[in-house]
């Protein structure tokens, strides 16, 4: 169910139904975190729940061209989601706020800043300057996240259970994810390489420093090289991602955590791997989303002509 008809779902149910809490269990933790993130901003800037749809506009407007339009979108659905929540008529879906929205989208324009894909050969460049303990986690990181398509939350989610190794690579156990929000789950193989690109020794080499043992897989380094309990986070593996471009020459602000899932896709599609071969690794439900990759690697290298003028050879 998608997040808007929750919440016009919710707003018909009272308050005290006893299936109102199983409903409220169907919003990922991800989502409630940004929710109350959000209104919490809503709320240093003024504003108010219950709160009219003169002082939403404004608020809007406040942070227009400063904030993503995808940003602002996100905050007007968590300050839809508080009204429903406490039975409040909810102001975000009014004319007056719609318009501003509207406004704001064509004045400032709705496209977003796509961040570049981490690509094969930059990894490979990246790889002699990972030295030490932070070096071995980072290495486990980013080749773990490129050639397992993965998402930088699905990385920073991962722990020590959700591994298995063996002597032909390793198996990674994706509990949950932004397009598995009932937690299936999904297996994830990526194979033992030749090639200092092998996640699987890496992740090895990785835990020769944290040890074996229940947790975060992913953890938190010290600035004396001292591995700690603590989760690394999403933002971290962002930072991570930033911290090796910026060493190999790239702009760091040209890419970030989603360049590793984005790089993955892309060295995939110029390889000439199928839609359906792609998204089997990555989790990709939406051809919509991968055919933007896919475009880009086919552009690039994999042509779907050179590909037949090959096999006819």
């Amino acid at each position: 169910m998608h997040k808007g008809e929750l919440a016009a779902l919710l707003g018909r149910v009272p308050r005290r139904a006893p299936y109102r809490k199983y409903l409220m269990a169907s919003y990922a933790d991800n989502t409630k975190r940004a929710y109350q993130s959000d209104i919490e901003h809503f709320k240093r800037w003024g504003g108010r729940v219950p709160s009219t749809a003169m002082q939403v506009a404004q608020y809007l407007a406040a942070f227009a061209g400063k904030l993503a339009y995808a940003t602002l979108s996100r905050r007007l659905a968590a300050i839809h989601h508080e009204h429903v929540l406490r039975g409040s008529r909810s102001p975000a879906r009014t004319a007056l706020v719609r318009a501003t929205l509207r406004g704001i989208a064509r004045t400032y324009s709705r496209r977003q800043r796509q961040v570049k894909p981490l690509l094969r050969e930059q990894i490979a460049k990246m790889l002699p300057r990972m030295r030490g303990a932070l070096g071995t986690r980072d290495r486990a990181v980013l080749l773990m996240g490129f050639l397992g398509g993965f998402r930088r939350s699905e990385l920073a989610s991962l722990d020590y259970e959700h591994i298995t190794l063996g002597s032909a690579g390793m198996v990674v156990t994706i509990s949950r994810s932004k397009t598995d929000q009932e937690g299936l789950g999904r297996a994830v193989t990526i194979p033992r390489l030749m090639s200092p690109l092998c996640p699987t020794k890496a992740v090895e080499c990785w835990l020769k420093l944290r040890g074996a043992k229940p947790g975060p897989l992913f953890t938190a380094i010290t600035p004396m090289g001292a591995v700690t309990t603590n989760r690394l986070s999403g933002l971290s593996i962002a930072e991570a991602v930033k911290r090796r471009v910026a060493q190999i020459g790239l702009d760091p602000r040209n890419y970030s955590g989603h360049s590793l899932r984005s790089g993955f896709v892309t060295s995939a599609a110029r390889a000439g791997a199928s839609a359906w071969q792609i998204k089997q690794q990555t989790g990709h439900k939406s051809d919509a989303v991968l055919a933007r990759y896919i475009r880009e690697g086919v552009s690039e290298g994999a042509s779907v002509v050179r590909l037949v003028a090959q096999r006819l050879n």
